[in-house]
C-alpha cells in the first residue's frame, strides 16, 4: 500500500464528513454563549482587512490622510472588539468545560491563539509611532532583556516588530485558528453541561 492510499484510508475511516459539514446543528447553539467565536471571528477578519489595507497604503497615508485616519482607527477598534469578544468566549467555555468529550485539542489551539494574540497586539502597539509607544518600547527592552528574549524579541528594533505584526504572528494566528476550526467540525460544538448531573 502507497503513502497516497495509507492517508486516504486513514482520513476516511477517522474523519466523518457528515460531521465536518453538517446541514444541521444542535438546538443548544442557538443560546448567545455560542456566538462569542463567531463574532471573535468577524473581528479578526475586520482587522485583517484594516492591516492589509494600511500595510498597502503606507505609513503616510494612515498617519496624515483623514481616510487613513479612520482605517487606522478601524484597526484599533477592531482590536479592541476582537479581544473583548475573545475574552467572552474564552470565559463561556471555561465555564461550560470546552475541553470535554476528547476536546481538548480544541480548548489548547484556542489558548494558544489568546496568548499569540496578546503578542500581536503587543506588536502592534510598539509600532504606533507616538511617544507613549516610544516609551514603552524601552521599559519593554528591559523585561526582554531580564528574560534573555531581546536576540529573538527586540522591541527596540521597529522593523522587526513590524516584521511580527504583519507577517509572523498573523500567519501563527491563522494556522492556529484554522486548527481551532478544525477540531471544532471533528469533535463538534461542545455540549452543555447537563444539569441532572451532580
Amino acid at each position: 500500500m502507497n503513502l497516497t492510499t495509507k492517508i486516504k484510508k486513514e482520513i476516511s475511516e477517522n474523519i466523518d464528513f457528515d460531521q465536518m459539514l453538517p446541514d444541521k446543528l444542535p438546538v443548544y447553539v442557538s443560546s448567545f454563549v455560542y456566538m462569542f467565536g463567531s463574532l471573535t471571528l468577524g473581528a479578526l477578519i475586520i482587522l485583517i482587512i484594516s492591516g492589509v489595507i494600511m500595510v498597502w497604503q503606507g505609513p503616510i497615508w494612515y498617519e496624515t490622510s483623514s481616510v487613513g485616519l479612520i482605517f487606522r482607527s478601524i484597526h484599533f477598534w477592531g482590536a479592541q472588539v476582537f479581544f473583548f469578544f475573545m475574552i467572552l468566549h474564552f470565559l463561556s467555555n471555561f465555564f461550560i468545560a470546552g475541553w470535554r468529550e476528547g476536546r481538548i485539542l480544541t480548548w489548547i489551539t484556542g489558548a494558544l491563539i489568546f496568548v499569540v494574540s496578546i503578542i500581536e497586539a503587543f506588536s502592534g502597539f510598539l509600532i504606533g509611532g507616538g511617544f507613549y509607544a516610544q516609551w514603552n518600547q524601552v521599559q519593554a527592552k528591559d523585561v526582554f532583556s531580564a528574560l534573555g528574549a531581546t536576540p529573538i524579541f527586540n522591541v527596540l528594533n521597529n522593523i522587526q516588530m513590524l516584521g511580527f505584526h504583519i507577517i509572523i504572528l498573523p500567519l501563527v494566528i491563522v494556522i492556529l485558528l484554522v486548527l481551532h476550526l478544525f477540531f471544532i467540525r471533528y469533535k463538534g460544538v461542545v455540549p452543555p453541561i447537563d444539569n441532572e448531573r451532580k
